[in-house]
């Protein structure tokens, strides 16, 4: 059991980096919604299946790996050519797809939006990070990256599965792609790909469980898990590495799903 109260922060630094060694492994992908796009190894194919991977990401973790499998069957498991090619037609495939409240008519039109977003700006990297040039910090260009993506056709309902930071949402599953994108190691979890983003400007993908663990290890005390929380856990972590400030994301995690803390 770790003495939480009577660590100064060196020591907690050095605690959270020894955790960040333990969990930010290739062990780690086979019990996350991670390992999907881990199958494919062209850029273009891992950020596509990324990125749908992350929107359907809360839940049940089986079940969001399960769904994830079948979407990416759907898409004759080419993400990237899918998106670029597909016709009106072939969007009829995708009746009966739901996760949770993500339905059909939702993943249609997000297929369309990407399929807009590879024609007009070249693909998911460039959007986000014209969104990100024109904004004081990724948060905001995440709500910048909603506008756009949005330009399409939708139902209002769609809309929801976009997280807006600039209305106070944690953003979580759109943290968690970015890191996935962004992040640079030599670990084999994080992909890595994206260079017009720095590390630095990412956001800790918060959720109940880093949440809690936060509090107890006093990197945060508001309670609600939403933007404000963020930027409160950004402000603590970036303190601790300032390059590389998401990385306790994998200590956190793995605090709360495996340590007794």
């Amino acid at each position: 059991m770790v003495d939480l109260w009577s660590m100064n922060k060196k020591e907690l630094k050095e605690f959270l980096d020894h955790k960040v060694g333990i969990y930010n492994t290739p062990d780690f992908i086979p019990h996350d919604p991670i390992q999907i796009p881990h199958r494919f190894t062209n850029p273009k194919d891992i950020e596509i299946a990324g990125f749908l991977v992350a929107t359907i990401a809360w839940g049940n973790r089986k079940s969001i790996i399960n769904n994830a499998d079948k979407l990416m069957g759907l898409m004759d498991n080419s993400p990237a050519d899918f998106v670029q090619n597909f016709q009106k037609s072939d969007l009829d495939r995708f009746e009966g797809f739901v996760h949770r409240t993500f339905n059909a008519d939702d993943l249609r039109m997000f297929l369309r939006a990407l399929q807009n977003i590879e024609n007009i700006d070249g693909g998911l990297e460039n959007a986000f990070e014209k969104a990100y040039s024109s904004s004081s910090n990724l948060q905001e260009g995440i709500s910048k990256f909603k506008q756009r993506f949005f330009e399409t056709d939708h139902l209002p309902r769609t809309q929801k599965h976009v997280s807006d930071p600039m209305k106070n949402s944690s953003a979580k599953r759109i943290n968690m792609f970015l890191r996935w994108m962004v992040r640079k190691d030599d670990r084999g979890v994080d992909f890595g790909i994206w260079n017009k983003i720095p590390m630095s400007s990412l956001s800790l993908p918060l959720d109940v469980h880093t949440g809690n663990i936060s509090r107890k290890l006093k990197l945060l005390k508001r309670k609600q898990n939403d933007g404000k929380a963020v930027l409160e856990l950004d402000n603590a972590l970036r303190k601790m590495d300032p390059v590389d400030p998401v990385k306790y994301d994998f200590a956190l995690f793995g605090l709360g799903a495996f340590d007794d803390l």
